[in-house]
């Protein structure tokens, strides 16, 4: 394992029950039962996701000391297997927290400063319709630079796979969605340039970054960047889904390995669990990713959407109890839906449904379940 990065904190320890303490099946049984019961609230929360995301859903949460695991439906159709906070799934979006926080650490390190034009990293990268002697750094960070959202038309590489800066070229004819500064328009395409920015200034891949700066470092041994190609999960693995609707019937299509994920890159193809997606947000709470100005900088949020500020990498909202959240959404199209949040007190909860669960409705019964765990 790598050195640790590490600033003045540690890691909230003393997680319980699903990060592979010897617990006997009835055992196990009993403290789920337990769980569900004095956490019921959380667990009517999460009956009403399930019934708008996949066959499944199921959350980890705790705090310091404690953690325990509610599940509603089933990791596999055809079977009544509950999901686990160690079954692997593509966290989609939650992948840009992860680049993110290796872009802070460039800055920490003074490679990159935030408000430096990206041309000054990456001379010619950003042309056509998009001026890299303007846009910048924290701009593409925040989602504020104005770029197209989705790549749509870059070309495959003989193998079928795509390289990174033929995805950002292929970006460059689109129409920006906003001006650089003047409104927050998420943009994957901003992250891929994010991961270009990553690989010109630590001379390796974005994956191969973010595994010795965080996965190894953190022990993140559940959590990967997929190599060009690579779509299976390892096992134990969260089937994924895809509802398909013939009128008047409605199908479950299992996607998880439907997606060649070179496309999302930096922007959503990680694999990851809940407990481990758990464990690095902690760590960044914590400051054990970047430096206490960094992470400063990455909570520095601006208004956007159903009540979140957008920070760099980061959302945050209000709790019900009071009190701040610090989260990332992620969905993929490989039938995996998610969302990690912490508070500054060591309270956490990650949460995941087996499809492509997305839309307005469907992520406020998400933050609803995170909310019930976080303050139940």
């Amino acid at each position: 394992m790598a050195t640790k990065r590490r600033w003045p904190g540690a890691i909230a320890g003393g997680v319980v029950l699903v990060l592979g303490l010897t617990v006997s099946p009835a055992a196990a049984v009993a403290r789920d039962d337990v769980a569900r019961d004095d956490h019921a609230a959380t667990q009517a929360a999460l009956d009403r996701y399930k019934a708008v995301g996949g066959p499944g859903a199921a959350v980890y949460a705790g705090d310091a000391t404690t953690a325990w695991t509610l599940t509603a439906g089933t990791a596999k159709i055809g079977q009544q297997r509950p999901i686990t906070a160690t079954d692997h799934f593509r966290d989609g979006s939650q992948t840009k927290t992860f680049t993110a926080a290796v872009v802070l650490q460039l800055v920490d390190e003074g490679l990159v400063e935030l408000d430096t034009p990206v041309e000054a990293y990456l001379p010619g990268v950003l042309t056509g319709n998009y001026d890299g002697g303007v846009i910048t750094t924290r701009q593409l960070l925040q989602h504020t630079s104005g770029m197209v959202r989705d790549v749509r038309d870059p070309n495959p590489a003989p193998d079928g796979t795509y390289e990174l800066a033929e995805l950002v070229r292929s970006a460059m004819d689109e129409p920006p969605l906003a001006e650089p500064g003047a409104a927050v328009e998420y943009s994957n395409v901003g992250y891929l340039v994010l991961g270009l920015l990553v690989e010109r200034l630590t001379g390796q891949s974005v994956g191969d970054a973010i595994t010795a700066r965080i996965i190894e470092p953190l022990g993140l041994t559940a959590t990967s960047f997929p190599a060009r190609g690579q779509r299976a999960l390892r096992t134990p693995f969260l089937p994924g889904y895809l509802i398909v609707r013939i009128p008047p019937l409605v199908f479950w299509h299992e996607n998880t390995t439907g997606v060649e994920l070179s496309v999302y890159s930096s922007a959503g193809a990680m694999e990851s669990t809940l407990a481990d997606s758990a464990t690095f947000f902690r760590a960044l709470a914590d400051g054990d990713v970047v430096s206490p100005a960094a992470l400063a900088q990455m909570r520095d949020t601006v208004p956007y959407l159903n009540g979140y500020g957008m920070g760099l990498g980061l959302n945050d909202r209000t709790l019900s109890c009071g009190g701040t959240v610090w989260f990332k959404h992620g969905a993929a199209e490989t039938g995996h839906t998610s969302v990690t949040g912490v508070t500054d007190d060591g309270r956490f909860a990650s949460l995941v449904t087996n499809s492509f669960a997305t839309g307005t409705e469907v992520a406020a019964l998400a933050d609803a379940v995170l909310d019930a765990a976080l303050c139940d």
